[in-house]
């Protein structure tokens, strides 16, 4: 080769370390951005995790966990100026009056939200107060007055095992649990990339995955129907 050709041979493997060099940071600041992410999630949804794993175990041998739902029944009277303002509620059908509310919560620790709905029988009023791990309601007569508050509580299993589901908490659990459902995907996609990025050196890492999917669908296809 002549002197010229390889000065013109030069600027091209300049070229093509520069290309690799760029390729290369590249390739790091991904890597250290979905570290980042990825510990990120981890930590934000760690405490959510080892508690849906542990619950969904309970839940699955639901059967087999024995519980001794506890009840209790508070009886009271409503005072003269809100049995009138009952008999208001009762001839209008409406949603539970304020002042109501706030003497159910006082006195016989009734806890009806503002959205709660009346189911009306001639004069008595009916509230349902479901609540995870138990349930709940309250009565009250518009014309005497008369009031019944009953619970059940079933234990915090139970209370675990309707938070997982979403049952009865609410509008903010319900919330929370779509933010911890987001943070657990962005936690498993960051987790794909990493493996991605180190597969080169691990090369058992896409056979693990393609099992963690085969085991399930197998298992689904032949024991379910």
């Amino acid at each position: 080769m002549s002197a010229s050709e390889l000065v013109g041979a030069k600027p091209v493997i300049n070229e093509d370390k520069a290309r690799a060099k760029r390729a290369a940071q590249r390739r790091a600041g991904l890597l250290r951005q979905m570290v980042q992410w990825h510990w990120i999630s981890a930590a934000i949804c760690l405490i959510g995790m080892l508690l849906f794993a542990i619950t969904g175990i309970t839940l699955n041998h639901a059967g087999a966990i024995e519980t001794k739902p506890k009840t209790v029944e508070v009886q009271g009277q409503l005072p003269p100026d809100l049995i009138a303002v009952a008999k208001t509620a009762q001839a209008s059908k409406s949603t539970l009056p304020d002042p109501i509310r706030a003497w159910l919560a006082k006195e016989v620790g009734a806890k009806a939200p503002r959205a709660a709905a009346i189911e009306w029988t001639d004069d008595e009023a009916y509230i349902a107060l479901p609540r995870p791990g138990g349930d709940g309601w309250v009565t009250f007569d518009a014309d005497a007055g008369k009031v019944m508050h009953e619970t059940t509580d079933r234990g915090w299993i139970a209370y675990l095992n309707d938070l997982h589901k979403g049952r009865n908490s609410g509008l903010v659990w319900s919330l929370f649990l779509d933010v911890f459902a987001l943070g657990c995907v962005v936690f498993c996609v960051t987790g794909l990339i990493l493996m991605q990025l180190h597969s080169h050196a691990r090369k058992i890492t896409w056979p693990l995955v393609g099992l963690g999917l085969a085991i399930p669908l197998l298992l689904a296809l032949l024991f379910i129907h």
